[in-house]
């Protein structure tokens, strides 16, 4: 028990961060600083949130070719 303060602060960050990437929460996040380093010096303006979860959605779905 004899930890410091900083190192549980520290660790639970770094279980926040992976759970957040695991569940896809930080998705959003992700893709502008991809758009941003790949895609800003073309011009245009990234997709909105709500824009790129639909397209997540339907990237996710459209493809799916079962009944059951």
């Amino acid at each position: 028990m004899g930890q410091c303060p900083m190192f549980w602060l520290n660790s639970f960050k770094q279980a926040w961060r992976w759970l957040r990437r695991a569940s896809g929460d930080d998705a959003y996040e992700r893709y502008l600083a991809h758009w941003q380093e790949r895609h800003a010096q073309q011009g245009g303006r990234p997709l909105s949130r709500k824009a790129f979860f639909r397209a997540e959605l339907d990237r996710k779905w459209n493809g799916v070719r079962r009944c059951c």
